[in-house]
Formats: C-alpha cells, structure tokens, sequence
C-alpha cells in the first residue's frame, strides 16, 4: 500500500493560497502535517490569522500553524494589499476564532515535524521564500529528508510586479536564490504555467452551487478576485481573462504530477538592484552549461486543473 505524501504548506493567504490549501487538505493522497505563514500578500500578522481561519472552515484546527518572519532577508516587506485587499484575504467571511500566538516558530515547526517522519517531506511554497530559505540555512542536516520543495514564484518569460520580475521573487529574491541553490529537488511554477491556470466565469457557477460554508466562502474569494483580473495588453477588445490561480498550481502537481508540463532548467535568480531586480533567469535554451536544478512548469490540463479545484471544494 502506498503511502500518502507528507506535506508542509508555507502559505501567505491571500486568495490563491486558499485554494492551494483547501486541495492538500481535500487530496486522499496528502498528508498536510503543518502550515507556515510567509510575509508577503499583507503582514506576517494577518497571512497568519488567515491560515489558522481557513483551516477552522475547514474543521481542521488539528494541523499545526507557525508564524514565519516578518520581512526579508535583506529588504523592507512590500505587500499586495492592491490585489489582496485590507484582510489578504477579502471576499471571504471567515470563521471569528480567537488566533492564539503559536508556541513555535516557523522553522522550529517545519524542522520538527520533518524530524518526526520515517518518510520524506514535500514544502509546497506559495509565497515569498524567506521561511523556507532561513529553514535550509538553518537545518542543512534535514535537507535529505526533503523529497521536493514545490513553489509558486518567477518566470521565463516576463514579470507581474515589474516588467521582468513576479510579485513572490521581488518580496525576497534572496531568499530564493538561496532555495535554487540548495541542491533540494525543486519544481517551479512561475507565470509561465500560472497565467494559464484561470477559473472562467462558468466555473466560479459551479463554486456556487456548493452550498456550505466553505463553499460561499470561495464564490466570496472568486468574486473579489475577479475585479483584480487584468486583462492582456495586447489582448482583443473581446477577450475574456479567468482569474488566475497561481498558487494552486504548487499544490495541484503535488496531488497529480500529471496536470502539468514540466521540464529540467537551470534557474538562477538576480538579486542585484536595476531593470532586472528579482527576475528569474531560465536557462531555456540550455545555453549556460549550468547544471538543471528545477523542474519548470509551463503548461497544464486546464480542464483537469478546474476539476481538481470543484472537487476538492465539494469535499468540505
């Protein structure tokens, strides 16, 4: 019998990263052993109240919650409030629970619970990398007992904070410079795969036909979401653009490698201020003789990856 797949989430919730939740949680083949909370979406305050509120819709108060750093390595926090609203999470009514501070740190959390398994540990990451980066600095005798480190962040091609860098990489490009060059089996799931994981108007009618609190809390997620879309420079006045779902992906492949297209790069990441601050540099012609250290992420089963979300949705 196989056995489930141990899983952390290192989360910064944020829309994208309930979604990311709510498929480990629902995922027959997981076990999500514990939640870390990242600065990056709004404060390390609130991304951390939001986990421990999503995961009590879920009725799964059992799973462990950290709290992570408050700002990067080396530079001041930006957030996305413009995208994720005053909460990080707008949209949602969620469950008013007192948030207790929790007795660990993030990466106290994450070395103990990867200490307590027999079998390897997957970090699914969908924010800013600084817990994960300051867990490898920290417990590099640990590293063999990661199976894979999962994250949303970069790009081949382009940028969505900047012209050439993603919102995730310019929190804290330093941070996952770190990560790429740790040696730990890494995937990437960068805009290159994310922009193309979007939830159409059909689909969020589905969500609404789920009627039970986890349910009306994701139509509540989508719809304010929704008017964060915006729609491609160069797009035709007729084009209609989903909401993307950027972090699900992270979590999506680790339920079902198969959705996606993946293929072996070098990644490297320019820490240094200018035009290209935080960009992620791809080796897609395999030009630099450097060694490949990431599976990158580049297309997906968008029908299937929409399938997975419901399905998983209806479960609670």
């Amino acid at each position: 019998m196989t056995k489930n797949k141990k899983v952390i989430l290192d989360c910064d919730p944020g829309h994208d990263d309930a979604f990311a939740l709510y498929l480990l949680l629902a995922a027959e083949n997981i076990d999500l052993i514990a939640v870390t909370t990242a600065s990056g979406n709004q404060t390390q305050e609130k991304t951390y109240g939001n986990a421990k509120k999503l995961l009590a819709l879920a009725g799964r108060e059992d799973i462990p919650v950290a709290k992570g750093f408050r700002k990067p390595i080396k530079h001041e926090l930006t957030i996305a409030a413009n995208i994720h609203g005053e909460s990080g999470i707008d949209g949602a009514i969620l469950p008013d629970i007192p948030i207790e501070e929790p007795k660990e740190k993030a990466i106290e959390l994450m070395a103990r619970v990867i200490q307590e398994q027999d079998e390897k540990v997957t970090i699914v990451a969908t924010g800013p990398m600084t817990n994960v980066a300051i867990f490898l600095l920290a417990y590099p005798e640990l590293h063999e007992k990661i199976e894979l480190i999962s994250f949303m962040g970069g790009a081949c091609f382009g940028g969505n904070w900047s012209p050439n860098a993603e919102f995730n990489i310019y929190v804290d490009p330093d941070a996952a410079d770190i990560v790429l060059k740790s040696g730990v089996p890494i995937a990437m799931f960068g805009l290159d795969v994310t922009l193309k994981a979007q939830f159409m108007n059909e689909d969020i009618d589905r969500v609404r036909q789920i009627n039970t609190p986890v349910g009306r809390n994701f139509v509540g997620i989508l719809e304010f979401f929704s008017t964060k879309i915006a729609q491609p420079f160069l797009a035709p006045s007729d084009h209609i653009e989903g909401q993307h779902l950027h972090d699900a992906c992270a979590a999506a492949y680790i339920v079902d490698p198969s959705l996606f297209k993946m293929v072996p790069l070098n990644v490297a990441v320019n820490t240094a201020e200018g035009l290209n601050y935080a960009s992620t540099i791809v080796d897609y012609n395999k030009k630099t003789g450097r060694k490949e250290n990431a599976l990158v992420g580049f297309d997906l089963d968008r029908t299937k990856f929409v399938e997975l979300i419901i399905d998983s949705l209806s479960k609670f």
